[in-house]
């Protein structure tokens, strides 16, 4: 399994598997899935309340644990020192283990300073290898990298062929922090799947339009959770190390790119209203 390397040293893999929006039901089985076909990295999140089924799919699995790479994430509900540290303990006992390798802050609202002291203090505990934050636009990002004592490993945020974060990911490597995708194939959003453009490039490699997506973020140096609940499609998914992508192609796939999001803009009023009714 291909890896980085955190700015603490760790390595991380460079694709794992997303369990977003799937059922507890459901989710230990596509978890397990993920294990047998090679996945390697689980993200989680306290809001998708399936961590307990993701503990359960690790621990079954036969699978040494420190040979998985577990990623949760503590919801703005959960923010303020006292309440994310009671929420890192939760997760952990939902997860089933002794430690979490990466947790993040999950959006830039609400008490994020005292949730991510929370984060630095567990993570001098060694209940967390690493620590970072998600959805967090530059200013957030560039604002809580210098205040706070230890510089997020890593940001998820919403990146694919039509947002591209190209001077996100720039500023993010300032500070020595990766980026992270979240919907890395824009939940088939603007026509992802049927892209003439991704289509064409994977007829010269033998490839689908989501593994040529896939591909021009890891060359890129992004680190991918894509999201199936198909295990073939699972194996799809992860069979994108036996070709590189061309300059020219790259620079192709670059023309796609919007400058923004296909979801929502976290400085608008209308999202930040949207947030404080899901506290």
């Amino acid at each position: 399994m291909n890896t980085v390397k955190l700015n603490n040293g760790i390595e991380m893999p460079l694709i794992g598997y997303g369990v977003y929006q799937i059922s507890p039901t459901e989710c230990e089985r596509c978890v397990s899935d993920a294990l047998q076909v090679g996945y390697r990295l689980i993200d989680t999140a306290q809001a998708y309340h399936n961590e307990e089924s993701v503990g359960n799919a690790v621990r079954k699995s036969g699978i040494d644990r420190k040979d998985i790479f577990i990623v949760s994430k503590i919801w703005i509900s959960n923010y303020g020192y006292e309440k994310a540290k009671n929420s890192i303990e939760e997760s952990l006992r939902k997860l089933q283990t002794d430690y979490i390798d990466l947790m993040l802050l999950h959006q830039p609202f609400c008490d994020r300073y005292g949730a991510y002291r929370a984060l630095e203090e567990a993570y001098k505990e060694g209940k967390l290898r690493a620590i970072g934050v998600s959805n967090f636009y530059p200013d957030h990002f560039i604002d809580i990298a210098s205040n706070m004592e230890i510089v997020p490993a890593i940001n998820q945020v919403e990146t694919h062929v039509f947002n591209q974060q190209i001077e996100a990911q720039r500023i993010m490597e300032e500070f020595g922090t990766h980026i992270m995708s979240w919907g890395p194939f824009a939940e088939g959003r603007n026509g992802f799947f049927t892209n003439i453009q991704l289509a064409e490039i994977g007829m010269k490699y033998g490839k689908s339009i989501a593994q040529i997506a896939l591909r021009w973020l890891i060359q890129r140096g992004v680190i991918i959770i894509p999201k199936s609940t198909h295990i073939e499609r699972m194996r799809q998914n992860i069979d994108i190390f036996d070709f590189s992508l061309s300059v020219e192609d790259m620079t192709a796939i670059s023309t796609l790119d919007t400058g923004k999001s296909l979801f929502f803009n976290h400085h608008d009023a209308k999202t930040t209203h949207m947030f404080m009714g899901w506290k």
